[in-house]
């Protein structure tokens, strides 16, 4: 019996390590990856222009959309198969759940291909509004099965605990598909925007296809799950049935996908709304195609690049919230959610400061578009928002309420559909912005309500909030007059002088966050 406990023990301390070295994997790819995808932007943003970018902002609610049928549920349902058959011992039916879930999501995809290439100028002209996108999305398309194949294989990878392949399958097809579109700009854009604009696209299906080639090879190379069992595996196991296999898959992705479809459906709609609301405040449609490729294309990577930070801190959140529910520990609970909320909201300000101070200068000194600038000055006050419910869903999740998350998010997005059909065509882009902030109150504000209600948890309103925002409001206008005096006479190139100023700010904050207790080594006790 004792032998038994020790085995049980060694076991869930080596299940707890890897989750934590495949995390600690797939926050630094996933941090990479958001850093490159982040410079990215701005070199589409210079060969595209604004309008252009707008145009390929409009293709990917449609690659959202077809994603989440061919992939997003069957992903997560062979992950929690192969997780269960490992469990069990059992690794004759861990090559076979890949092998249907693959055959499945690529079907689906390859079905989904089709159509949209057949037809592509409909979606365009009566789903898009934006006949100009229809090659776009044929060359869209293509990329469908080869990302069912990358799903599949990740989600195989996931169950057996094994996160490098996936985190390194991000890496391999950003760093791809940024090459592909660098070099494709260049050499066959001649200025042509259409052409720069199906490069871009045709960037995307090189990474993916590259992508979903290592993950098939690595297949190979990787232990196999015979291999992965500690304890070897069971003989006794019993073989499990295709059909059933396949049922399983089909019933546990189903429930996933409708509420994944649901919100990319909302999103999409609200996309291709805007510009058409634009038009109907009195814009051309290529001013209006302008005003969203900017708003979206320049200023929100911006205001989203935090949040390669606080989805690292939403990815390690979930599985020590759900270890910590498992236990019956609600001291724990009560301890991670408290920091991570004080860190989401500390963040937050930190970027507010950042984007009220230095906006305007970052839409022109990276973008050459002083709109850019001012849309980055409005959406800052949204970033503590944006950052906290981030955190706040994850807390959700791992306490295993993801209907919650669900239900408040398709509310916030349906307010803001409302109002954006409302305002934007009597104030312009002014009404989307006001949407924005609106729709992510509502979100913030429900899943708050949700946390105060379930969880025991301090929040010092003193260090989160009061001494930061001082912190940051003086630490800004001496930073802020110091930048406008130098800027004047000194010889550095202004985006370099600009980027250092923004950095130099942010690291004297964190310096008097810690000098001010603000923020403690107590905190991570």
């Amino acid at each position: 019996m004792k032998l038994r406990t020790q085995t049980a023990n060694t076991i869930k301390h080596i299940g707890q390590r890897n989750i934590l070295l495949g995390t600690i994997i797939l926050t630094l790819a996933g941090f990479i990856t958001r850093v490159i995808g982040f410079f990215y932007k701005i070199f589409l943003s210079k060969v595209m222009g604004s309008e252009w970018l707008g145009i390929y902002q409009l293709i990917f609610p449609v690659y959202g959309i077809a994603f989440t049928i061919y992939a997003t549920g069957i992903q997560t349902s062979i992950s929690r198969l192969v997780a269960a058959e490992m469990g069990k011992r059992n690794h004759k039916n861990v090559g076979k759940i890949l092998r249907l879930g693959l055959l499945l999501s690529v079907t689906i995809a390859a079905i989904l291909t089709l159509l949209l290439y057949k037809f592509s100028d409909i979606v365009a002209y009566r789903f898009l509004l934006e006949p100009r996108s229809a090659s776009s999305l044929r060359i869209l398309a293509v990329v469908f099965p080869f990302c069912a194949v990358t799903s599949s294989i990740n989600g195989y990878y996931y169950g057996l605990k094994k996160a490098g392949v996936p985190a390194s399958t991000q890496l391999v097809e950003q760093v791809i598909r940024v090459i592909v579109v660098y070099i494709a700009a260049y050499t066959m854009g001649n200025g042509n925007h259409l052409v720069t604009c199906e490069m871009a696209v045709l960037g995307l299906v090189i990474g993916e296809i590259a992508s979903s080639l290592y993950n098939f090879f690595s297949l190979f190379i990787t232990k196999s799950p015979k291999d992965l069992i500690s304890l070897g595996p069971n003989s006794s196991a019993i073989p499990v049935r295709r059909r059933k296999i396949i049922k399983e898959i089909i019933i546990s992705s189903i429930p996933l996908s409708t509420n994944r479809l649901l919100i990319n459906i909302l999103h999409s709609i609200e996309a291709v709304l805007i510009p058409a609301m634009l038009r109907r405040f009195g814009l051309s449609t290529k001013e209006a195609l302008s005003t969203y490729g900017t708003l979206v294309g320049m200023s929100m990577p911006f205001i989203m690049f935090p949040t390669a930070l606080i989805n690292a801190l939403a990815v390690l959140l979930l599985p020590t919230i759900s270890e910590a529910q498992a236990m019956e520990n609600e001291y724990l609970i009560g301890k991670t959610s408290s920091v991570s909320i004080k860190y989401s909201l500390l963040i937050g300000i930190i970027s507010t400061g950042v984007f009220l101070l230095f906006g305007n200068n970052l839409g022109i000194c990276i973008f050459n578009n002083q709109e850019a600038g001012r849309y980055l000055v409005i959406l800052a006050w949204i970033c503590p928002l944006i950052y906290l419910t981030t955190t706040l869903g994850s807390i959700i999740n791992g306490l295993g309420k993801t209907n919650i998350t669900f239900i408040n998010s398709i509310l916030g997005t349906f307010v803001k559909i409302i109002i954006i059909i409302i305002l934007v065509p009597k104030t312009g882009i002014k009404g989307y912005l006001s949407a924005l902030l609106i729709g992510q109150l509502i979100i913030t504000f429900m899943d708050s309500f949700y946390i105060i209600r379930n969880i025991r948890f301090k929040f010092d309103a003193v260090n989160t909030l009061l001494k930061p925002g001082i912190i940051v409001a003086m630490a800004g206008f001496l930073i802020k007059s110091i930048y406008e005096y130098f800027k004047k006479i000194t010889q550095i190139h202004q985006t370099v002088f600009l980027l250092s100023f923004c950095l130099l700010f942010c690291v004297v904050c964190i310096i008097i966050f810690a000098i001010t207790n603000s923020v403690s080594k107590s905190d991570f006790k």
